[in-house]
């Protein structure tokens, strides 16, 4: 038996999830025993407990889109992987949870000397930083791109693959202790969230111009982004932390001819070719095996504890992500 975190019904998540004993099952053909997991504790995975986000699900569930395992037994038919090899989890095995069967085909190795708590997080947040680099506007070399949030997890990813990529980053952060921590991360430029931003930012790019802006907030700030981008740039949204909408002047798409599009990771997924997923890992692995991609950890709590675990990834002040399972290095 194992320990699981399901929820029955939708809720405030420390109130409704809970840890039970379970059986992982035993692996059949094309599939494989995953134990040793260490999962992360994301937004979207309280929001689904909650049951406000896109994606619910069959109660009872188990939440968790992001995490990391060992695999210790194989089933009939596999022969890519083996015991002992490290494997990031697929959407949909919901990862709170000390072990599980899944298939095969939809597990991802994890290179040696990787650190066990960095593979577990690297599926949500840097993927989304990459993607959205990659997948807007063809990146070229010294090409500007502006984001708001920049100190966040996707914001830091972002700045770390623009650098290794030859792009140059304008960050917009809220308060001005955070820039310095980012320009020693690689940012070119930090600028404080407010009214000056737009003259600031459009004067550090100079001609070239800003092509490429990154909204994780909405509202306001979500408009300075626009505002500060060239004729024919691209806004694209794939956060909300403001919860304020987008309210885009009519000026911004017909004159300046502004595309605003959004972005989630989970449908990149969904329809993303397998060599298109392991490429973009390969990627992510180079950068973390070379530091350059860390994601700092508050605390690690076993699944029996995950209410205690919930809790604790609530709150609004801390210095790094919470994760549910076991530590070790790769």
């Amino acid at each position: 038996m194992s320990k699981l975190a399901i929820f029955d019904h939708h809720g405030s998540p420390a109130e409704v999830i809970r840890a039970i004993d379970a059986d992982p099952g035993t692996p059949g053909s094309g599939e494989v025993l995953v134990g040793d997991i260490l999962a992360s504790i994301n937004p979207a995975d309280l929001n689904a407990i909650e049951g406000t986000y896109p994606i619910r699900p069959k109660l009872p569930g188990t939440p968790g889109v992001e995490g990391v395992g060992t695999v210790q037994r194989v089933g009939e038919g596999v022969v890519a992987l083996r015991p002992g090899t490290a494997v990031i989890l697929p959407h949909g095995f919901g990862s709170w949870r000390e072990a599980g069967v899944v298939a095969a085909e939809n597990l991802v190795p994890v290179p040696q000397g990787i650190p066990y708590e960095q593979a577990a997080m690297i599926k949500i947040n840097p993927a989304t930083a990459w993607r959205m680099l990659h997948d807007f506007v063809p990146p070229q070399h010294g090409a500007w791109v502006i984001q708001n949030a920049a100190n966040s997890a996707v914001g830091r990813a972002v700045i770390v693959i623009a650098k290794e990529q030859g792009l140059k980053t304008i960050n917009l952060v809220r308060r001005p202790e955070l820039i310095p921590e980012l320009k020693s991360l690689g940012a070119d430029v930090v600028l404080l969230d407010d009214g000056d931003a737009v003259e600031q930012a459009r004067a550090a790019a100079g001609d070239d111009g800003i092509h490429l802006g990154l909204n994780a907030v909405g509202g306001e700030s979500a408009m300075r982004v626009a505002a500060a981008l060239a004729d024919g740039g691209t806004h694209v949204t794939y956060g909300a932390m403001s919860r304020q909408p987008l309210r885009i002047p009519t000026g911004f798409l017909i004159f300046k001819d502004i595309r605003f599009q959004g972005f989630w990771v989970s449908r990149w997924y969904k329809t993303a070719p397998a060599a298109a997923i392991q490429e973009m890992y390969a990627q992510l692995f180079a950068l973390v095996g070379q530091g350059l991609i860390h994601t700092p950890v508050e605390k690690i709590y076993p699944v029996a504890e995950v209410r205690e675990a919930v809790l604790h990834a609530s709150r609004g002040s801390r210095s790094g992500k919470i994760l549910l399972g076991s530590e070790r290095t790769v």
